[in-house]
């Protein structure tokens, strides 16, 4: 399977979320909080400086979950109204799935 390169406004993307998720974060050690979300630390590192600019739903999910972000919320703060459009919104079904 090849993968096609990212676009400059998915890797932007993800350099919103990674900031989010370390502001959430705050002070709290980034082992406990990758272990807690059930991901390794390395994956949240990557995650959070931006070199996996488009994590699995699943994964964002989990340390949503641990760090008291709603998906709404994470949703809102990394898409701006320049590029929303460009990446399909999770369905509430999707949600509800992983919530289970």
């Amino acid at each position: 399977m090849v993968r096609l390169p990212l676009t400059p406004a998915e890797l932007e993307r993800g350099q919103r979320l990674g900031a989010l998720l370390r502001r959430a974060r705050g002070e709290r050690s980034m082992l406990l909080t990758a272990l807690d979300a059930g991901v390794s630390p390395e994956t949240l590192r990557k995650i959070e400086s931006g070199r996996i600019a488009t994590p699995a739903f699943p994964t964002i999910a989990a340390i949503a979950d641990v760090l008291g972000l709603s998906l709404d919320a994470v949703w809102s703060e990394i898409n701006t109204s320049d590029d929303s459009a460009e990446l399909p919104r999770p369905t509430a079904t999707a949600r509800q799935r992983l919530a289970s």
